[in-house]
């Protein structure tokens, strides 16, 4: 494979409901790109309550991501804030449900191992992977209940 150094970082999202997976390519993960990829959402889903879970990444609870969303909830109370977060315990892996997704794009990307002669071809068949399926397994029907969707 041609750049072996090559990097890339993804931030997702899993729909609970549809069980689309939304996978946006970003340079590192950071403050910078959580923003961008929470507007992304909101483009996605515009005029609908966002609930995410997610894990304590460092960028997950920075100064400028705690700014952005006493921002877009300025004034609500909680229960009418546009976006709300929620994270699992620490060190937990196992709770959420995106890195069960990363495994499975992994997965399907070392099964087209032969066409991956390059790192942009690796990339563009781990997202398409993801992309093109939906998700519904054990776990994700504990989220729903979580998020009071069932």
């Amino acid at each position: 494979m041609i750049n072996e150094r090559e990097r890339q970082t993804y931030y997702g999202a899993l729909n609970c409901v549809s069980g689309k997976f939304h996978i946006n390519p970003y340079k590192k993960g950071d403050s910078e790109g959580t923003i961008k990829f929470i507007k992304f959402l909101q483009k996605q889903y515009p005029n609908t309550k966002l609930k995410l879970l997610w894990d304590g990444a460092s960028y997950h609870r920075s100064e400028e991501v705690k700014t952005f969303l006493e921002l877009e909830n300025k004034e609500l109370r909680q229960e009418e804030w546009k976006v709300e977060c929620v994270r699992f315990a620490t060190y937990a892996p196992e709770q959420n449900p995106t890195e069960d997704i990363w495994k499975h794009g992994k997965r399907f990307t070392r099964e087209c191992w032969h066409l991956c002669k390059s790192f942009s071809t690796v990339k563009f068949i781990f997202e398409w992977g993801l992309k093109h399926e939906l998700f519904n397994f054990p776990k994700l029907q504990e989220y729903k209940k979580i998020l009071c969707l069932t």
